[in-house]
């Protein structure tokens, strides 16, 4: 997806309420007719095709751009950080142990970026573990030309006095992770904080936005975000994800005080 139509999607985001389904409207004299003005709507057509957006005519002429859930997510990394946190866990880890031949060093490093993306834990070279249930996973897998006899998904407790703490400091780099946390929290910091008075102040504002998207999407992309009964003290995505739903309100209201 191209960076203006990112820009775009983001820019949805701001006008929420905890970041739900915010709406883009009144494209005379706000923030959104700059934007518009600016190059950011013009794949539109694109994102309600692909179902990011959908648009509502109204009577008076005016259109209501709308994220979708997908479209929400997507602008969120993927997945939705309250929901993944608040999931209930069963108490069971589930492994997925591989021993890919040499000669398949193609399909090997396909597998591993695969467990990697959908947020599982490596152990060691292949051995991957998630508290999540792997149903769904043999097939996708399995699937290509990785041996079936070659995998194996297994869903266990440690059984010699491991503690389920160890497992995720084993699994997760969390020093990294709660690096990139801090990290986002310095930009969320630096939010220009002057009214938008003019296309200078937008601009500054714009590319704050631009900076503080790509913080927070390198800080969730390696984040597991385990259940809260597994996260690690001084786990940091908590605190950051509470000051970018406040930062961002803020953000939002200036938005809606713009003219341009």
């Amino acid at each position: 997806m191209q960076p203006k139509t990112e820009e775009f999607l983001n820019l949805l985001l701001w006008s929420a309420d905890r970041l739900a389904r915010p709406t883009f409207r009144n494209l005379n004299e706000s923030f959104e007719g700059w934007a518009y003005r600016n190059g950011l709507l013009r794949q539109v057509n694109t994102l309600e095709q692909r179902k990011l957006v959908e648009c509502d005519q109204r009577p008076s002429g005016d259109r209501l751009y709308r994220l979708t859930e997908k479209g929400r997510l997507h602008v969120l990394g993927g997945r939705d950080p309250e929901a993944k946190w608040l999931r209930r866990w069963d108490g069971r880890w589930r492994l997925v142990l591989f021993d890919v031949p040499v000669e398949q060093d193609v399909q090997r490093v396909r597998l591993r970026r695969y467990l990697h993306a959908n947020g599982f834990g490596c152990l060691q070279g292949s051995v991957w573990v998630t508290p999540d249930p792997v149903a769904g996973e043999r097939e996708i897998l399995a699937g290509g030309k990785v041996n079936v006899n070659s995998l194996l998904l297994l869903e266990a407790r440690p059984c010699a006095g491991e503690s389920d703490a160890e497992i995720v400091a084993g699994a997760w780099d969390f020093v990294a992770i709660n690096r990139n946390y801090t990290e986002h929290l310095k930009v969320l910091d630096d939010m220009p904080t002057e009214s938008l008075r003019d296309e200078a102040s937008a601009q500054r504002l714009n590319k704050w936005a631009n900076l503080e998207r790509v913080a927070w999407l390198t800080a969730v992309e390696i984040d597991p975000l385990l259940p809260e009964r597994l996260l690690p003290a001084g786990y940091g995505g908590q605190r950051a994800w509470k000051r970018r739903i406040e930062v961002l309100r803020r953000a939002g209201e200036r938005l809606r005080k713009f003219r341009g």
